[in-house]
């Protein structure tokens, strides 16, 4: 096991740490021996995944343990359509481990970068009306709890915890490993086109139902969404991928290389910045492909930013939207970055975003050089509350455990489970106090 003194910064710049210590584990013992040691001197210790995360979730000034080496596939059960995986496996790995046995996992987000126990911490989801988050995917979790027991949660063992565990801020144990409810490869068929952005607000409900996955992105100052509308069909279906030619211009060279260019440019002179979202709209989102579902769902992001997102009662996204597009304009606010929009089904986990109710998403961003963002975030903010919103575990808030507790109904419930598997507060960290309490 390898360790470090070296600073920790996310991958979005909004949190920096440096942590008294920071371990690189290469097996399962060694985290339980962390943990024991932690625990028998009074320390804390935090583990961290990719650092995908905009809060300070994983941020630690004492002990930092780095999943990294725990990873890759450990087992396939293929006649049950399970997966198991290393904690610190990247997103972006699962579908060449699983392919091999005609496997894929049911929805994914547009960011691949997280690892799997990272994503299920914090909630992570996709889009679809029909299909739930990552967290809900979780057959089985492993993980060494506050006391250094190494135990695993199922619906066969530890059953009542399981909701608690699958979306669980590592609030409850360094999770070591993940079993996936995998389904058969798919491919998905897409479709990406400008709308008119008052049309799809009025058709937004229906849209999300009658599709398998909708999505839309709108750049503030204009009048256009772009909409995203993916069909599954099954894995032997007819392909027609984009040429690589086509998506290395349409992903790298256009939504990255030359974003970065026009983000920058605005960050200095925010006037240009209808004028350019204005040009965004025009060579962004026209095309029509079908392909696997880990290429349709998921894009290739390098411009940094920074986000809030929050979970809604879907049916309060377009009047959500429509307060945003007026605040934007009543500040005369120069927002360069586009705000996505999706919906999940609704979920039974205790600390998921969608629990207990269909939800809609609105995520707004920042490029991360952007001065002064905070008014933005906090209007934002704002209004999602209005709208009983819930924040997203791994994007920015300010929400404390008295807020949270009215709008989680079991959320009195983790707690409890909390005070069973870390008693000592061992994983305990700053946000977690806030967003918890001690």
């Amino acid at each position: 096991m390898s360790r470090s003194t070296t600073a920790w910064r996310n991958w979005g710049r909004t949190e920096l740490a440096v942590p008294a210590q920071r371990f690189v584990p290469s097996h399962v013992g060694e985290v339980a021996e962390l943990v024991r040691g932690a625990a028998s001197d009074g320390r804390r210790i935090r583990p961290v995944g990719a650092g995908h995360s905009f809060s300070s979730i994983a941020v630690a000034d004492d002990l930092h343990v780095d999943l990294r080496r725990l990873s890759g596939l450990l087992s396939a059960d293929v006649d049950h359509g399970q997966v198991t995986l290393g904690a610190g496996t990247r997103l972006a790995e699962i579908p060449a481990l699983i392919s091999y046995y005609g496997l894929a996992m049911p929805n994914l987000g547009d960011i691949d970068a997280q690892t799997i126990a990272g994503a299920i911490s914090t909630g992570t989801h996709g889009t679809g009306s029909r299909f739930g988050g990552l967290s809900t995917q979780v057959a089985a979790v492993q993980l060494t709890t506050g006391t250094g027991e190494l135990i695993t949660v199922s619906a066969a063992d530890h059953a009542d915890w399981l909701d608690a565990v699958r979306v669980g801020l590592g609030a409850l144990g360094v999770i070591t490993a993940v079993t996936l409810q995998c389904v058969p490869e798919f491919v998905l068929a897409a479709d990406e086109r400008p709308e008119p952005l008052e049309r799809v607000l009025e058709e937004f409900e229906s849209r999300c139902d009658g599709a398998d996955h909708f999505e839309f992105y709108w750049f503030p100052h204009t009048r256009t969404a772009l909409t995203k509308t993916n069909t599954r069909l099954p894995f032997g279906a007819q392909r027609a991928a984009l040429p690589p030619l086509r998506r290395f211009v349409d992903d790298t060279l256009v939504s990255n290389e030359l974003y970065r260019i026009l983000c920058a440019l605005q960050s200095r002179a925010p006037a240009t910045t209808p004028t350019i979202n204005r040009l965004a709209e025009k060579i962004t989102g026209n095309r029509s492909f079908t392909d696997r579902s880990d290429h349709v769902f998921t894009t290739k992001r390098t411009v940094r930013f920074r986000e809030m997102e929050y979970a809604l009662p879907r049916g309060q996204v377009p009047t959500v939207l429509r307060r945003l597009q007026k605040l934007i304009k009543e500040r005369d606010w120069r927002i360069s970055f586009p705000i996505e929009v999706r919906s999940a089904a609704a979920d039974p986990l205790w600390l998921s975003t969608a629990h207990d109710r269909l939800t809609g998403y609105i995520a707004v961003h920042r490029y991360w050089r952007d001065r002064d963002t905070e008014p933005y975030f906090d209007a934002t903010e704002e209004i999602m509350l209005a709208h009983d919103g819930r924040p997203h575990w791994g994007k920015m808030h300010t929400l404390t455990a008295d807020q949270l507790r009215t709008r989680y109904p079991r959320f009195d419930d983790f707690r409890a489970v909390r005070d069973q598997l870390d008693p000592q507060r061992v994983f305990a960290n700053p946000y977690l106090d806030r967003v918890l309490g001690r």
